[in-house]
């Protein structure tokens, strides 16, 4: 597989900026080299990427929206209590470990050999969509609803609701589309070179907190409309994860950047932006 820059390495990349990136390398798309093979594994690994990413998005906003209180689980209780705490548990375990070597290590031998390192990055979305679609579409609901917003509070809730969603894409342009949604595997395939990753995100949202995207999904799940034990359950928990989790990103940033790192986040504030 040919080692080609998407526009000149790293500072071109740098420079192109999010929608850049994004943009250079949908155009290489369109005239991709040759091979019927390769070509024909990277339109398999869009379709299945990007229809599960956009399922698990849709089922994630309309089911919060409804504080849960409307899922397709139907385990009897008290057994539903353990089905439910098994799928809150099943996307942080496995998001966290496939981002460990070993599980590095295990994506890239989970598509046909040799592209599976380079389609890496769309495996994880993959699963990672996968994992999100089965939480929200297999959450047996408890049947409580302790608050349901009505009048201006439905309104303001609306638009908070919203907001964190703006936020949370906001957030994940600033990181780098073409990573947040895969298709930076498959992309890269298209056009037979190594993935180019964005550098090390520091504009943006990331120039306010270290963790923006966690921070705004965890907005996502505090700002809906109706309040149920079910929304409250999943609020705790993934909150938890988000504020947990990003430590272990961030000792790979410092093993991948180290001064750069280092500096970035002794300016930049983890979660919680400075008032100053």
């Amino acid at each position: 597989m040919r080692n080609r820059p998407i526009l000149s390495g790293v500072a071109g990349l740098a420079a192109a900026g999010p929608l850049g990136r994004l943009f250079a390398l949908s155009m290489g798309c369109l005239r991709p080299p040759p091979r019927r093979g390769r070509i024909a594994l990277a339109l398999a690994w869009v379709a299945l990427c990007h229809t599960l990413f956009a399922a698990a998005v849709l089922a994630m906003i309309v089911a919060m929206f409804f504080g849960l209180s409307r899922s397709l689980g139907t385990v009897p209780w008290p057994w539903a209590g353990l089905a439910n705490a098994a799928l809150l548990a099943q996307f942080p375990l496995a998001h966290s470990l496939l981002l460990t070597r070993r599980g590095r290590a295990l994506l890239a031998r989970l598509a046909p050999h040799p592209h599976g390192e380079t389609l890496a990055t769309t495996t994880y979305a993959i699963i990672a969509s996968a994992q999100l679609l089965a939480l929200f579409v297999l959450w047996t609901p408890s049947g409580i609803v302790w608050w349901e917003a009505e009048g201006w509070s439905f309104r303001a809730m609306l638009v908070l609701y919203a907001a964190s969603w703006a936020l949370l894409v906001k957030a994940s342009m600033d990181a780098g589309a073409e990573v947040q949604s895969g298709a930076l595997g498959w992309m890269s395939l298209m056009q037979a070179r190594r993935p180019a990753f964005p550098p090390m995100p520091e504009t943006g949202l990331f120039a306010v907190i270290r963790q923006p995207i966690y921070v705004a999904f965890a907005l996502t799940l505090w700002t809906v409309p109706v309040w149920t034990p079910d929304q409250l359950a999943l609020a705790c928990a993934y909150t938890g994860y988000c504020l947990a989790a990003p430590r272990l990103k961030e000792r790979r940033f410092a093993r991948q950047h180290g001064a750069r790192w280092q500096a970035y986040r002794a300016r930049v504030p983890y979660a919680l932006p400075r008032l100053r």
